[in-house]
C-alpha cells in the first residue's frame, strides 16, 4: 500500500494513504505515522500554503463526531473509531452505523465540545468554542490563513441523530472546493477505497526499517584500551596488548 509523503520539511512531516480507513490507518502506523489531528493539519496548511497538497486535498482526521440522543452532537478528540477502526469500517461496508456502548460514550465525551453553532466566521476561530477546540493553538493562525484565501467562514456538517449513540469520523475538506475546509461529520464512508487518511510523524522518526537499524546500531558497544587490558589480565593473558594493537593497525592498512 503506497504511502505518499508530501510534507517533508520542518519538525512535523506528513503523508497520506488512499484506502479504506482501517487499511490506511494500519499502513501509516506501520511506518511510524499517527493519524493527523485538526490542530496539526491546520498548522501545516498555514505553513505550507494554499497551493500545497495538504491544503488542496481532503482527508480523514483523528477527531470524530459523537451523536448522543437527547444530548446532542459533540466533536471529540478521542474518537472511538480510532480504537476500533476495523469494526467501524466494517459497519460502513455493511451500511450500518458504528453504534457506541455507554463506556465508549463516556470516554469520548470526556474530551469533547458540544456543537451549538455549526457556522463560525474565520475571524473568530480563536474565540468560538467549536473552532478553538478543533484547531487548538493554531486556531487563530488557521482562521487568518483561510480568510486570506477568500474563506469567510466554515461549517460543521452533522448527521441526523438516532435512538442510539453512534460515531462518525471527521473529514476535513480541502480549501479549494465549494466545501472549503468544512468539518464534515455527515459522512458514512470509512470503507471507500478512494478516500485518504493523513498521518504525521516527528521529523526525527524515520521509517520502520530505519528504526530497526538504529536499534541494531545501539547494541554495538565500544570498549576502551583499559577495558581490554583488564580483560586480558583477568584471563591471565597480560602482555598481549601490544600484539593486539599491531594486529588492529595492520587490518586498517
Amino acid at each position: 500500500m503506497e504511502i505518499t509523503q508530501d510534507v517533508k520539511r520542518g519538525k512535523l512531516h506528513s503523508a497520506y494513504v488512499v484506502a479504506p480507513f482501517d487499511k490506511a490507518k494500519e499502513a501509516l502506523e506501520g511506518d511510524n505515522y499517527r493519524v493527523i489531528s485538526l490542530e496539526e493539519q491546520a498548522g501545516l496548511r498555514a505553513r505550507e500554503g494554499a497551493n500545497s497538497s495538504i491544503a488542496t486535498r481532503g482527508n480523514w482526521t483523528r477527531e470524530g463526531f459523537i451523536y448522543v440522543p437527547t444530548k446532542g452532537a459533540f466533536l471529540t478528540k478521542d474518537s472511538p473509531i480510532l480504537a476500533n477502526a476495523k469494526e467501524a469500517t466494517d459497519c460502513h461496508r455493511n451500511g450500518r452505523e458504528f453504534y457506541l456502548n455507554d463506556e465508549q460514550v463516556e470516554k469520548s465525551l470526556a474530551a469533547s465540545v458540544l456543537i451549538k453553532e455549526t457556522q463560525v466566521p474565520t475571524t473568530r476561530f480563536a474565540d468560538e468554542a467549536l473552532t478553538s477546540f478543533a484547531f487548538g493553538k493554531n486556531a487563530k493562525a488557521y482562521g487568518e490563513f483561510l480568510k486570506e484565501n477568500g474563506i469567510e467562514s466554515i461549517t460543521a456538517y452533522l448527521a441526523n441523530s438516532e435512538s442510539k449513540p453512534f460515531a462518525r469520523q471527521l473529514w476535513l475538506h480541502r480549501i479549494d472546493s465549494d466545501l472549503r475546509s468544512v468539518l464534515n461529520g455527515d459522512l458514512r464512508g470509512l470503507d471507500y477505497d478512494s478516500d485518504e487518511v493523513r498521518g504525521v510523524r516527528e521529523a526525527s522518526a524515520n521509517s520502520k526499517g530505519a528504526s530497526v537499524a538504529r536499534k541494531s546500531e545501539a547494541r554495538v558497544e565500544a570498549y576502551t584500551p583499559k577495558d581490554i587490558q583488564r580483560a586480558l589480565k583477568s584471563l591471565k593473558l597480560a602482555g598481549l596488548e601490544s600484539q593486539i594493537l599491531e594486529t588492529l593497525k595492520s587490518a586498517k592498512r
